[in-house]
């Protein structure tokens, strides 16, 4: 069983990273060496990977829609790729909970309008409150209203909602559910100030452990939906009739009939369970709702459907199984907006053998199932599922029967039918979001075919990261879905690691002279928690597990393989010759120590703990301290040999009340240099070094300059050149960092919750420098311009160049001129300016190389207003291309 992430690592930050106050210095310190690079971001794709609470379509215009996710930030669909956009790149480390959604909502008068409710935890490991961030441009850029209380998009509750909502008759009012007995929150100027309904009179009850002291499973879940009747309501005025849902058992359903004015507790309603959803049909006058005995997302052994006829107030129980007969909850409702009636909700809590999907055309009088048994343990499905852009999803299992793989899903708390198709239905779950594109054969009795409907969405947690010097480019340790071997990083690998499955793999190493041997350790319920491979990470074998293991840990491996130190949780450090079957206790070191491996000496190992670093030149059989002082006094930080160079140790980490930068030592340790530069730093790596450069480039997550981002140095740390953006920040990134010892320039960056980053200079990305300008490129060229996103006062263009010529391109500049007086705000895979009207738009370091037949695309976003009319020609260097 998967669950989402909890994020150990965060845990720690908020603990360590983010407290106290900045470090006095005596002197300000000299003003580094910083200069700045274009870089093009993308992720290693695995599509997917976590929970997807909330999916939201927007009810007048066709194919708008938003998906939410607890930790990995909120995204926008993309009808003509069919793939999702992310929105909330641009958090910074700062305010990394933001990253956290709890609720969204699209504004149908203003589709360009877009809201999130952000925030992670509402007890202290997130040291932030929440906000409400605003768009009018549909999550292109976003303002921020910060609250006065927390929110939690990891919290229990999670799945409930929506929270927040947009009033679809006066869309300048909004309303927010909050957590933690604050109430109800209202704004009447489309998001900018908030303050609360003083007059609600509950702000719910339910905790998932009133008993647990860290806080996170004894909050108050409180206000957890919003529902508008339209009927009520005129264009421009407020809507009368408003419903709210609280975590209440016995109180779950109130109501208001004067816009807010004054409430009451819904009478004659159901009690005893929590109602996760509220969806009105309006013009059959139902409210529906899904009840649960527990707030979800996991738990919930008990559930009913019930229908509210707004205008009789008859309650009337439509649960498709007796209350009795159930061993889950209701969360996922959505109604057919196409055909009134029509009703389908998840039975989101269906652990094994798997989630049920129910569906009924006569407003719940009767239902029908996704699947049924025939004769147990035989089922029978209404679909058919396609994961072969996922396979993965798969997670290589060979269940027996009622359990099948791939699983309809589970945690199923969104549930949408599209509100233009009803053929059209998207579910999010623990790992993806499933969709498909003939539900219609669900009622005439043939089957429908669920598949991924996630591409562009990645949400995976990354605990640390390798790029071996040859086989695969990237090794990849995850939360939840354990990890990846990606040989094409623009792919979707076959498998996760198996053999064994790890529900988290919390470090992973290779040999530095034999990448073939990779080592990594993780967390399982029941099993080791160690695995070896001898093919590079395409096959795993399980290892054995000293006494007293209760998680993964840390894990080093010998330069040339022979060997592997192991400092796992609930055990002190262990060594081992050869593969793990009969591990020794280390020496000298304290459990709980972080190790890593020299990457040249097959017998030197490194730890670090509480402020003392630890080598050992025996294999890992005994440590013993090193002299060096003043680093990290806490276990915030990671360090890592030089591949190359013996002795040649950087260490990264601390927290703002004590020491806290980058650390190198060029003795193996007995010494380290503090850098002068560097403010703070959490994480390093290595990478191919630049063209005439001997040593290696460093990369971390870091403050330099009094700048937060990611940082490269090609002069081992005397100058920096910042390579992210403010819109390319990703919140957190303190886990793991790594260049590609192939591909100068090259970077993977951890996030937590958005999966792997990976960046390309636009001066570097290729193995060796790039050829120089070549001569103007001659011969025929065609473009392509298509503008695949427009709002008030903004859009997104797509433009390929062709080369319909018979000889290739070494470089290629694009020159039009905006007919409307458009300006561009941003561009991708091509630097481009604009002078007056006139446009040109050049390569990039890594795409000038164009071959005959062949073509290159890039895109943009610009301003427009009157309108927006398409350039009508294209020049390449003296050439006139052909226009599609």
């Amino acid at each position: 069983m998967r669950r989402t992430h909890i994020l150990t690592a965060v845990l720690a930050l908020a603990a360590g990273l983010l407290s106290g106050a900045p470090t006095a210095l005596a002197a300000d310190p000299p003003a580094p060496k910083l200069a700045a690079d274009t870089y093009t971001w993308k992720n290693a794709r695995i599509d997917g990977g976590g929970f997807v609470p909330g999916i939201v379509f927007n009810r007048s215009e066709k194919n708008l829609a938003y998906a939410r996710t607890d930790i990995g930030g909120a995204y926008r669909w993309q009808e003509s790729s069919k793939t999702w956009t992310p929105l909330l790149d641009s958090v910074g480390w700062e305010d990394w909970g933001h990253t956290g959604v709890v609720s969204i909502a699209t504004d149908s008068v203003d589709p360009n309008r877009v809201y999130a409710a952000v925030g992670t935890y509402t007890n202290s490991w997130d040291p932030k409150n929440g906000a409400v961030m605003r768009s009018s441009d549909r999550g292109a850029s976003w303002r921020k209203a910060n609250l006065p209380f927390k929110l939690g998009g990891n919290m229990p509750g999670r799945g409930m909602g929506e929270r927040l909502a947009v009033d679809p008759n006066r869309n300048s009012v909004l309303y927010l559910g909050a957590p933690s007995g604050k109430g109800l929150w209202r704004s009447t100027d489309s998001g900018t100030t908030w303050s609360q309904v003083a007059n609600f009179p509950n702000a719910g009850n339910y905790a998932q452990d009133p008993s647990d002291t860290s806080g996170y499973a004894s909050d108050n879940q409180g206000i957890v939906w919003v529902t508008f009747d339209e009927s009520t309501g005129t264009s421009g005025n407020a809507t009368k009739t408003v419903y709210v849902g609280v975590a209440d058992k016995d109180n779950a359903v109130y109501r208001s009939t004067d816009a807010g004015a004054t409430w009451q507790r819904l009478a004659g309603q159901p009690t005893g369970q929590l109602a996760h959803k509220g969806v009105l049909d309006a013009k059959n006058g139902h409210l529906y709702l899904a009840y649960s005995d527990k707030g979800g997302p996991y738990d919930g052994g008990k559930g009913r459907l019930w229908r509210y006829a707004t205008g009789t107030g008859t309650w009337t129980n439509i649960s498709p199984v007796a209350e009795a007969d159930t061993f889950y909850g209701f969360s996922g409702l959505t109604v057919d907006r196409q055909k009134p009636g029509t009703v389908m909700a998840t039975a989101y809590s269906a652990w094994w053998p798997d989630t049920q999907i129910f569906r009924s055309t006569d407003s719940g009088a009767t239902w029908t199932k996704a699947w049924d048994y025939t004769s147990y343990p035989n089922r029978e499905n209404r679909y058919t599922m396609d994961v072969s852009s996922s396979p993965w999803l798969t997670w290589g299992a060979n269940p027996q029967p009622p359990e099948q793989t791939p699983k309809l899903g589970w945690m199923t708390e969104a549930l949408e039918i599209d509100p233009f198709d009803s053929n059209r239905m998207m579910y999010g779950t623990g790992a993806t979001i499933y969709g498909t594109e003939n539900l219609g054969n669900w009622d005439g009795g043939g089957k429908f075919t669920v598949k991924p409907m996630v591409r562009g969405l990645e949400e995976t947690a990354v605990n640390d990261l390798a790029s071996p010097p040859s086989g695969a480019p990237l090794l990849s340790a995850l939360g939840d879905i354990g990890g990846f071997r990606h040989t094409d990083l623009t792919k979707v690998p076959s498998m996760m690691f198996t053999q064994p499955n790890f529900t988290t793999t919390t470090s992973l190493d290779f040999a530095e002279s034999n990448p073939d041997t990779v080592v990594r350790t993780g967390n399982l319920d029941s099993g080791p928690h160690i695995a070896f491979s001898t093919d590079n990470g395409a096959n795993w074998f399980a290892g054995t597990d000293p006494s007293g293991v209760s998680g993964g840990g840390t894990v080093a491996a010998a330069a040339d393989g022979s060997r592997f130190v192991w400092s796992p949780e609930g055990a002190g450090v262990h060594h081992a010759t050869g593969f793990g079957t009969s591990w020794q206790a280390s020496g000298g070191i304290p459990a709980g120590a972080i190790v890593e491996a020299d990457r040249v000496d097959p017998k030197t190992f490194y730890g670090f703990k509480s402020g003392k670093f630890y080598v050992s030149t025996d294999g890992g059989a005994t440590f013993k301290a090193s002299p060096a002082t003043g680093l990290p006094s806490g276990d915030s930080v990671r360090f890592k040999a030089l591949p190359g160079g013996k002795g040649d140790v950087w260490l990264a980490g601390g927290a703002t009340d004590g020491a806290y930068g980058l650390w190198h030592s060029t003795d193996g340790g007995s010494s380290f240099t503090k850098l002068p530069d560097v403010e703070q730093a959490d994480t390093v790596g290595f990478g191919k070094a630049a063209p005439g450069a001997s040593y290696q480039t460093l990369y971390t997550s870091a403050k330099i300059g009094g700048v937060r981002g990611i940082f490269r140095s090609t002069d081992k740390g005397a100058s920096w050149t910042r390579i992210n953006d403010d819109a390319h920040q990703w919140g957190w990134t303190g886990a793991a960092i790594t260049g590609d010892p192939r591909v100068y320039g090259r970077v993977y960056v951890s996030t937590n919750g958005r999966g792997v980053v990976y960046g390309d200079s636009s001066g570097g990305g290729t193995t060796d420098p790039g050829p120089g300008p070549g001569p103007a490129p001659t011969g025929a060229c065609k473009v392509t311009y298509k503008v695949t996103g427009q709002w008030t006062g903004g859009f997104q263009a797509d433009v390929q160049l062709a080369n319909t010529g018979t000889s290739a391109w070494s470089g290629w500049s694009l020159n039009w001129t905006f007919p409307d007086g458009q300006k561009l705000t941003q561009a991708w895979n091509a630097e481009a300016a604009q002078s007056g009207s006139a446009v040109t738009a050049k390569n990039v370091g890594w795409n000038g190389n164009v071959a005959a037949g062949s073509s290159v695309s890039f895109g943009f976003t610009a301003n427009w207003s009157g309108t927006n009319t398409k350039p009508a020609a294209f020049r390449l260097g003296e050439q006139t291309c052909t226009v599609v």
